[in-house]
């Protein structure tokens, strides 16, 4: 998971390379991502979102993981002995995926364009995979598309509110107030942000009710919502992050399709 700060020039003084430009990013970075956010390297995951996803997931026979990366959370949901299928436009992920292996199955496809029939799956999974995606409405209308009638769609987000881009902790010495300051919240963006050293991915930014909107207009509805507090683990490692415990850098849905 990842502050959305902003486009970063590069070191040299150079722009990085504009949106929908360029070679494909999340296949390059695949393996930086593979490095740091999975395996148990990432608190967010590891303390936070996994036991979310198991707990919500429970009792579901057929699974979708969208935007599977390296099947981290597919593999939860097969553990728990559903059948997992994880998508993911990455070769590189995909490959990776395969090779972990841990039950599910993994195609190579596009959120708005889902290779499965009507009414297959008792559960979907979106975990950090909305706020890169450009096709939104397509996306969710597939996803309602796919879950039979009762069945249920996790999705989890770097909060679209609290995590908006030019938001961040403000220590104001002239006023002697400290605040966590929003910034252009109802304005749709798209920008690339330097994640780590030299590592821009694209970023899209949303109101939460164009979320919300578009899963009732695909049949969904919401059922469950969470704003977490920062795990233990993350605060350990993020100094920065510490004078702002109270502000959640995660938002999770539970929405289920109408019957």
């Amino acid at each position: 998971m990842n502050d959305e700060s902003g486009q970063s020039a590069l070191a040299d003084g150079t722009e990085p390379p504009t949106p929908g430009i360029g070679p494909d990013l999340w296949e390059t970075h695949a393996g930086w991502w593979q490095a740091a956010f999975t395996g148990g390297a990432d608190a967010e995951y590891t303390e936070q979102i996994i036991p979310m996803a198991a707990e919500h997931l429970a009792g579901a026979g057929r699974v979708l993981d969208v935007g599977t990366g390296e099947g981290q959370l597919a593999r939860v949901a097969a553990a728990a002995g559903a059948r997992v299928v994880g998508v993911d436009p990455s070769s590189a992920q995909t490959i990776e995926a395969q090779r972990r292996a841990g039950g599910p199955a993994y195609l190579r496809g596009e959120a708005v364009a889902l290779p499965f029939p009507d009414s297959v799956f008792d559960a979907a999974l979106a975990c950090l995979v909305f706020e890169h995606i450009e096709g939104v409405d397509a996306a969710i209308t597939e996803v309602g598309r796919v879950l039979r009638p009762g069945g249920r769609f996790l999705f989890f987000l770097n909060h679209p509110l609290l995590q908006v881009p030019g938001s961040g902790w403000i220590d104001d010495h002239i006023l002697e107030e400290q605040y966590w300051r929003i910034g252009p919240y109802l304005v749709e963006d798209i920008s690339l942000e330097e994640v780590d050293k030299d590592v821009f991915l694209p970023f899209v930014h949303r109101p939460l009710s164009r979320y919300v909107n578009a899963m009732a207009a695909a049949g969904m509805f919401i059922t469950r919502m969470e704003e977490p507090a920062p795990p233990p683990g993350f605060l350990a490692r993020a100094e920065e992050y510490t004078e702002a415990t109270t502000i959640p850098r995660l938002l999770f849905l539970r929405a289920e399709k109408r019957r």
